[in-house]
């Protein structure tokens, strides 16, 4: 609607809208883009801050992040007194957040964080995925590979579902794959299996994956070595080993006194 008033004695001309539009039309393409705005000559469509916050929010809410990860970030990743192999690996992490959208679709547009527990794999991962929901609003799935399983377990109505979504969100993120007990993997046929079908998926599709687990790039393989070549070949660009005095990488045990590396 055009509304014409006469304001300090010069004649202004505003346009306002007739009914309000529902932000369900505005979000499924009922009303006119900016780029088709050309029609409407003396206006245009500006779409509300808000949606990209209610966006950014659904986001986080359907990544199965915790609240205390969501406040994992590079800024409060402390590399004072780290050895060299931690800054390389938040170096490594800081390069991929920076060329995700460049890469996303290659063959090699993931990241692996592996090798010693305690040393700041899954803050970096999870760094990266808050970056990517609440900076680029891309959807993150946090997999946590023991607690995930186990949930699937215990109820199989959540398998297919669950499968589904890990096939399909933008950025899978397996945390602690493969997770060690007592030195031997944790791994039965049934974990492989579902794991293969999603990993291949991905792999074939080109959507990308970040992955961290206690095990190197060489024990992945053996533990099946169709799945840990497609992780490999994903990753490639992007891994980084973490191996050492557990002192001195782990940070849980920082300060402790003889702790045996054996």
């Amino acid at each position: 609607m055009t509304n014409h008033q006469i304001m300090n004695g010069v004649e202004v001309t505003t346009l306002t809208p007739e009914t309000m539009v529902l932000e369900e039309d505005f979000l499924s393409g009922q009303v006119c883009s900016p780029d088709q705005a050309w029609a409407w000559r003396t206006t245009f469509s500006k779409r509300c801050t808000c949606i990209k916050q209610k966006k950014m929010e659904r986001l986080l809410k359907a990544s199965d992040i915790t609240d205390e990860f969501k406040k994992l970030g590079f800024k409060n990743f402390s590399l004072e007194g780290k050895p060299q192999i931690i800054v390389d690996m938040y170096d490594c992490s800081s390069s991929y957040l920076k060329r995700f959208l460049a890469i996303r679709t290659n063959r090699a547009n993931s990241i692996a964080l592996l090798g010693q527990p305690g040393s700041g794999k899954t803050h970096l991962l999870t760094a990266i995925a808050n970056n990517l929901m609440q900076r680029k609003n891309i959807s993150v799935l946090y997999f946590p590979y023991v607690e995930g399983f186990n949930d699937l377990k215990d109820d199989f109505e959540k398998l297919a579902a669950k499968l589904a979504r890990m096939r399909q969100v933008d950025v899978l993120f397996i945390d602690d794959l493969f997770k060690p007990m007592k030195g031997e993997p944790r791994a039965t046929i049934w974990q492989i299996e579902q794991m293969y079908a999603v990993i291949n998926y991905r792999y074939l599709n080109h959507k990308p994956i970040l992955v961290s687990s206690e095990l190197t790039v060489d024990e992945i393989v053996n533990v099946d070595e169709a799945l840990g070549t497609r992780i490999y070949q994903m990753c490639q660009n992007y891994t980084v080993v973490i191996k050492g005095d557990r002192n001195i990488l782990n940070y849980r045990l920082a300060g402790a006194k003889y702790v045996s590396n054996l």
